[in-house]
């Protein structure tokens, strides 16, 4: 759910892209604190084609979950998680997950208004000051509740042309909220809040900013003491604590179309710090985080069915499935029925996690290479159908 172009620095800075490091094969090593039943799943063989396809097609690594009612967790792999160092991608190693915190930060809104710290209609304004709101056209309109739902028509700083140019003038810089805010600033908005709905990453950087003002806490704590520790999820954090923490799979991008790979894996630093990005993680975790939520684990029934309260955009993607907004989850139509479901991407990686509402099916993956033909085996609409076809 977030493209970039950034991807396009290294043709215009080819001396600033960074050649693999000598990494041990041990800095990847990395094991499940749970029982690994994957090895007699009976559809397990299938699965494995799936992955073992998209790599045969040109992704450098994959990691997935799939998680079935009757059968339960199956988890694998298939790539390369370093080439450079040949070392092999597995099912336990961490990725970037690019937007799909976006997941993370609504449901942590969705806990602080069950807290009575505010209500979902209140507008932002109440709780944020300053240029972030004088200077945001709709900011002093729009409510926590749109920001949630992508319905406030606040313009999307990282479609600024001049965010852009300075992103690929320094590719390792790591952004501070406000200075990604500022790109949004005397900009258009899209439309009156409330009218439509179109998606935008500034909303979710002021989200990460009122969870931090209500609670008097860094956004990422508030993730750890809310979700990743009751969930147990070990392998899951923030990237702002450590941007490229031990263990992480390096990211490439396909720069040419031509499936000679560069690598990126240090070209991300714009999401380190804001909750429109930044999530590390990998795929079981995410399943287990997915499947409390949408089982009401973490949130109430009224808060859950809020977040299902979907929206269809005036102009939708006719190059998607059918989609439609929630609160920090969409819903998307697929060959292979209704899921619910959030991708996100950063230079290198990409990632996407659906459940089906009819069973609770849940399929998560991370993969660590993207753009160019990448795109074509792991985010399109037909990338999609392959994968669920396999796996559903």
């Amino acid at each position: 759910m977030r493209r970039t172009v950034l991807w396009l620095a290294c043709a215009l800075v080819l001396g600033a892209c960074r050649k693999g490091e000598d990494i041990p094969a041990a800095f990847y090593d990395c094991a499940f604190s749970h029982t690994d039943s994957s090895a007699t799943n009976p559809a397990g063989g299938a699965y494995q084609a799936v992955l073992d396809g998209m790599v045969s097609g040109g992704v450098v690594g994959v990691t997935m979950s799939v998680y079935h009612p009757g059968s339960g967790m199956w988890t694998g792999a298939a790539g390369m998680a370093d080439l450079h160092n040949g070392v092999p991608m597995k099912a336990c190693n961490i990725s970037r997950m690019g937007s799909t915190v976006k997941t993370f930060t609504a449901t942590t809104v969705m806990m602080l208004a069950e807290d009575g710290l505010f209500d979902l209609d209140d507008r932002i304004a109440a709780y944020l000051s300053g240029d972030v709101i004088d200077r945001i056209e709709n900011a002093d309109r729009a409510t926590i509740r749109q920001l949630l739902q992508h319905s406030s028509g606040i313009y999307n700083y990282i479609q600024s042309t001049a965010f852009q140019t300075a992103s690929l003038n320094d590719l390792v810089r790591e952004w501070e909220p406000y200075d990604l805010l500022a790109y949004a600033y005397g900009k258009n908005a899209y439309f009156e809040p409330g009218t439509d709905v179109r998606y935008s990453n500034t909303g979710y950087i002021m989200l990460g900013l009122l969870i931090e003002q209500v609670t008097g806490k860094p956004f990422a704590r508030v993730f750890e003491e809310r979700i990743f520790q009751p969930l147990g999820l070990t392998m899951t954090r923030f990237a702002g604590a450590d941007p490229v923490p031990d263990g992480i799979v390096r990211g490439y991008v396909d720069l040419y179309s031509n499936l000679q790979v560069i690598e990126s894996t240090y070209y991300s630093g714009w999401d380190y710090h804001t909750a429109d990005g930044g999530l590390i993680s990998n795929p079981y975790d995410m399943s287990v985080f997915l499947r409390a939520l949408l089982s009401g684990g973490l949130i109430n029934a009224a808060s859950l069915a809020e977040m299902l309260t979907w929206r269809t955009e005036s102009a939708p993607d006719p190059e998607f499935f059918p989609i439609a907004y929630g609160l920090g989850i969409f819903k998307v139509e697929t060959p292979e029925g209704t899921a619910y479901m959030h991708s996100g991407d950063a230079i290198g990686y990409y990632a996407n996690m659906l459940y089906f509402p009819d069973d609770g099916t849940t399929v998560v993956y991370a993969v660590n290479s993207n753009y160019g033909r990448i795109d074509a085996l792991v985010s399109t609409r037909e990338a999609l159908a392959r994968i669920l076809a396999g796996t559903r």
